[in-house]
């Protein structure tokens, strides 16, 4: 009886801490919503927090710790993910390769892919760019096993953690929303409009940094 609310109160101030600090959500949401606008950063959230959902899932499913004891499953997973971060970050300077690989074209009046915005993979939709990316880091697969093996008591009602699930995940769409939104914001815009290509290449070089920080 009175456990319950002090594990509620644990599990909303664990969660907000590990949505809140910096990592490839957040550098992948606000190059996604600086570089194609609000919306698609709000899918790429909706995206992330259909990942968090399937950690949730197979979790509460009791699959969870199997999976986390399994190394070379998390250790797979890390190299994916790792090489899938690099590769997102790879595309903020897809133009610039690109344009000093072929710079006879930039100075006709023929359109090249940079002018027409087909950078390195910039077709791939915003959601499932946000779904991969969370669904492939090994640290959102062990915050979620952790918490639900650590902090919620094995007496915890399935409806309770699937509450729980639903807060994780509210979480992270909220955040990331909220993130994309500022991003895009008119008074964000006016004022950093022009290094809008400076701050892609930044959060670009971020998720590679985190991709490699993943394989080391």
């Amino acid at each position: 009886m009175y456990q319950l609310p002090f594990e509620w109160l644990s599990v909303i101030l664990i969660t907000c801490l590990a949505v809140i600090s910096p990592g490839p959500d957040f550098a992948m949401v606000s190059k996604i919503a600086i570089s194609k606008g609000r919306r698609s950063g709000i899918l790429c959230a909706l995206g992330i927090g259909a990942g968090v959902t399937l950690h949730l899932t197979y979790t509460l499913l009791g699959f969870g710790i199997l999976l986390s004891s399994q190394g070379w499953l998390v250790q797979s997973i890390k190299l994916i993910g790792a090489g899938y971060l690099i590769w997102l970050g790879l595309q903020s300077f897809w133009p610039d390769i690109q344009a000093r690989i072929r710079p006879s074209k930039t100075d006709t009046n023929e359109p090249t892919q940079v002018e027409n915005g087909r950078a390195l993979g910039s077709e791939h939709p915003p959601f499932m760019t946000g779904f991969i990316c969370n669904a492939l880091n090994p640290k959102t697969m062990l915050f979620i096993v952790a918490l639900y093996s650590q902090v919620v008591s094995p007496d915890t009602g399935m409806a309770t953690e699937l509450g729980y699930g639903a807060f994780i995940a509210a979480a992270h769409v909220i955040w990331f929303a909220l993130i994309a939104s500022l991003f895009t914001g008119e008074h964000f815009k006016q004022h950093l409009a022009r290094f809008k290509r400076v701050i892609e290449r930044c959060c670009g070089g971020v998720m590679i940094l985190f991709g490699i920080k993943m394989l080391a």
